[in-house]
């Protein structure tokens, strides 16, 4: 029996069946938003079918290694981000986006909700031209869709590289559920959400 056999046999003995069943997608993509508070804006996408995983961090800065606190200095162009690893076979781009309008207030230029300041700022960091015009796009819709009485300002931008925040912050409202509860309801999201997206559903 030559080596390959008996490693697979080995495998077999010593992995659980549940992990040796596991398969991955042949392809995925990867998205990136800002939408203010990186905590606030992860659960929902956690929960979409197709979404394989998400991580909180900095997006559209240049200094290299931004920390929580650089970023909140406001001295940077980083804003809080939100980097989703999705299976495309499963959930579309455009799907991905019709989640994050529902988490934001596509008309507040200066942050979002009670969070002010440029780390705040929203914006759609696009990969390529396709992502452009499907964001471009995303966004007329919610415009002319007559939802919302002011301008829609959400900023649509290139990608820059990604910068995973600190341990601390990845999933916090499972790390810390009760602060971040009382966090989301005490800026105002949970009230504009429950205001504007709970009798309709956002823009195909």
């Amino acid at each position: 029996m030559n080596r390959f056999l008996l490693l697979v046999l080995w495998l077999a003995l010593v992995l659980p069946s549940s992990v040796i069943g596991q398969t991955s997608p042949a392809t995925t993509r990867t998205a990136v938003f800002a939408g203010g508070c990186f905590w606030c804006i992860q659960p929902a996408f956690d929960k979409a079918p197709g979404v394989i995983k998400t991580t909180v961090g900095y997006c559209g800065g240049t200094e290299p290694n931004p920390t929580y606190e650089l970023v909140g200095s406001e001295k940077t162009k980083y804003r809080e981000s939100l980097e989703v690893v999705y299976d495309p076979a499963k959930i579309s781009y455009a799907q991905l986006l019709d989640i994050y309008w529902k988490q934001i207030d596509p008309t507040q230029a200066d942050g979002q909700f009670t969070d002010i300041g440029p780390s705040y700022r929203a914006a759609i960091f696009y990969g390529g031209d396709d992502e452009k015009k499907i964001a471009e796009s995303s966004k007329e819709k919610l415009a002319t869709s007559g939802k919302f009485k002011k301008p829609i300002v959400t900023e649509i931008l290139p990608a820059m590289k990604f910068w995973p925040a600190e341990d601390y912050h990845q999933k916090y409202y499972q790390q810390n559920p009760e602060h971040f509860e009382a966090f989301e309801h005490g800026s105002g999201r949970v009230s504009f959400q429950k205001k504007n997206w709970s009798d309709s559903q956002p823009p195909k």
